[in-house]
């Protein structure tokens, strides 16, 4: 016979709570938090583009309109997102996170709508936090 040794194929194991593994094909349940979330997200995206085209004249709109939204939409994918491309300390996500958040504030408060803005930013600040807490503890 030879010299290795039998071996039987075993089931994998499942993963343990706190993992943070699922198994393949699987993905984590979306609930109400995360839809906020996005939504605040997207609400700072579109302010930031709907700024960009109409606080600037004719040849500067199209770069602002166009650009601050882009380097937010960047910043956003790189560090916070989900799929991040860098996995960055939580302390710098967050940072990332809420200048992207302000900035969307500070738009609104500068056009006149500081009510908008101070809603906004209670929001999505108080989503941002429960929402990281949540990422920390799992």
């Amino acid at each position: 016979m030879s010299d290795l040794p039998h071996v039987r194929p075993a089931a994998p194991e499942a993963p343990r709570k706190g993992d943070g593994a699922l198994p393949a094909g699987m993905r984590p349940s979306v609930d109400a938090l995360d839809v906020v979330a996005f939504l605040s997200e997207l609400f700072a995206f579109i302010t930031l583009t709907v700024w960009g085209f109409t606080a600037w004249p004719f040849p500067w709109n199209i770069v602002a309109g166009i650009g601050t939204p882009l380097i937010a939409i960047v910043l956003w994918a790189l560090f916070v997102s989900p799929r991040a491309v860098f996995a960055v300390h939580p302390f710098v996500r967050a940072l990332v996170e809420l200048l992207v958040y302000a900035s969307a504030t500070i738009v609104w408060w500068t056009s006149g709508n500081a009510w908008i803005g101070i809603a906004y930013a209670l929001v999505a600040v108080t989503v941002g936090l429960v929402v990281g807490r949540r990422r920390l503890a799992a």
